[in-house]
């Protein structure tokens, strides 16, 4: 090997990122672990999401789903183990992962003296969109996320509902291939919730999904396989279906394995 293969190769393996190729995992958790003190949040959390995969992320409150979730994020860093999104390391590559990649934590953060179309405005250019293509595709995440009605609104005067909407807009902006929802239904009446999961079967065409929910009919409705975390540790990874005993209800699964 000539020295500038040998550079090329050191170079590679430190930035430890390459094109996802469909083998390629979107979403990947190899062994990620979180300690606070002698405390695990999460512990040896592995697990892989496919391009097209629409898969839930499961767990009772404390279950160490949204420490994971930001961890993959690259809004948290993990005390152990490795995070990758479209390939891309997010320990060291978090920037060009974020590209690929949109994120809505529960209860995100917004500007509430902006409105929906001018902290699009925000994100947008602060992604560096410019042109028609801004134009476009802030037109096209009001009309994705219902906000038409309430686009210059102060975010402060919405309904938590329509703060969420707005959350989701901004994750949806940039049109990333990996989507990171952390209880994206939350605040929502029965009619929107209805809404986002059908935008979120229509994203799941050609996006690679995790969500994380409380509602566990969600799950059968959205999701195709289910990651179910407890006390920081997995305790299933598989169909959704496979989830339940025969005859066994969703929720009585949930309750059989967290328990």
């Amino acid at each position: 090997m000539t020295e500038g293969e040998e550079s090329s190769q050191s170079d590679k393996l430190e930035n430890d990122k390459a094109q996802p190729s469909p083998e390629q995992p979107m979403i990947e958790a190899d062994r990620l672990s979180k300690f606070y003190g002698i405390f695990a949040a999460s512990r040896d959390v592995s697990f892989k999401v496919y391009r097209g995969e629409i898969v839930a992320f499961l767990g009772p409150n404390g279950a160490g789903k949204s420490t994971t979730m930001k961890m993959l994020t690259g809004y948290l860093a993990a005390s152990e183990g490795v995070a990758r999104i479209s390939g891309y390391n997010m320990a060291i590559d978090r920037i060009e992962a974020s590209k690929t990649l949109g994120y809505l934590p529960e209860n995100g953060p917004l500007y509430p003296e902006m409105t929906p179309v001018s902290s699009l405005n925000f994100f947008a250019d602060a992604r560096g969109m410019t042109g028609r293509r801004k134009k476009d595709r802030i037109a096209a995440v009001i009309e994705q996320c219902d906000l038409k009605t309430v686009v210059r609104k102060p975010i402060s005067k919405l309904s938590k509902g329509f703060r969420q909407r707005v959350g989701m807009a901004q994750a949806l902006l940039h049109e990333p291939e990996v989507l990171i929802l952390d209880e994206p239904t939350g605040g929502l009446d029965p009619n929107q919730i209805r809404e986002v999961r059908q935008t979120i079967r229509n994203l799941g065409a050609d996006k690679t999904i995790l969500l994380s929910t409380h509602i566990l009919q969600e799950v059968e409705a959205m999701a195709s396989r289910v990651i179910l975390i407890n006390e920081g540790r997995k305790v299933y990874d598989g169909p959704t279906a496979g989830l339940t005993n025969e005859g066994e209800a969703i929720d009585d699964a949930f309750a059989r394995l967290t328990y």
